[in-house]
């Protein structure tokens, strides 16, 4: 297995946003190392500078976060493990306990309350707190928090697996569509023309 560490596939292109994770970022998340053809991976999280801009652009963390390369193997591990529990959850099997229990540390590293402040410019208003040296917890926190609502609210049974081998990705499926994009979906036909021109 070769991984890829950069942000763009073989031909210059990210692939786009499967189906759902522009309103689940758990599920961009589980999605953001890629499995591509002839066994090359795309990670955006493989490197720390990758992670932080993966955060920056998903909102989690600002520009400047500065992530280092433990935060980023720490986001790989929460990722790996999310990623299970969807595996199991398309299964119907008993969710791994280690992949519980990943998921449930990150859910309490950061306080879920928004606390009541003041300041001059805004009088009263409401936020979490979120000191610069817990960015890292804050954002776990928040994507392990997304993935238990995309896990077990009303979206679950949407929940699908890409089918056109070799891709890795989730989605929620959309009526009859099952691949994660129009590239997948179009190598997958194009197997099946080839399958049965080969058949006959």
């Amino acid at each position: 297995m070769r991984v890829m560490r950069e942000t763009v596939a073989a031909d210059g292109s990210a692939p786009p946003p499967a189906p759902g994770a522009e309103q689940y970022p758990a599920l961009d998340f589980a999605n953001s190392t890629v499995a591509l053809p002839g066994g090359h991976y795309l990670d955006f999280l493989g490197t720390a500078e990758g992670a932080g801009q993966w955060l920056a652009d998903h909102g989690l963390a600002p520009v400047d976060a500065g992530i280092r390369e433990m935060c980023a193997a720490q986001l790989r591990s929460l990722r790996e493990q999310i990623r299970a529990l969807l595996a199991t959850r398309l299964d119907g099997a008993p969710a791994p306990k280690g992949a519980l229990a990943a998921v449930n540390d990150a859910l309490t590293r950061a306080p879920a309350a928004s606390l009541l402040h003041w300041n001059a410019d805004r009088g009263l208003f409401r936020a979490a707190a979120h000191p610069t040296d817990q960015i890292l917890d804050h954002a776990l926190a928040a994507l392990a928090a997304d993935a238990a609502d995309l896990l077990t609210g009303p979206d679950a049974d949407r929940l699908t697996a890409c089918g056109s081998p070799p891709c890795n990705r989730y989605l929620l499926r959309h009526g009859r569509r099952h691949w994660c994009s129009t590239r997948c979906g179009d190598r997958a036909r194009a197997a099946r023309a080839y399958a049965r021109k080969t058949a006959q």
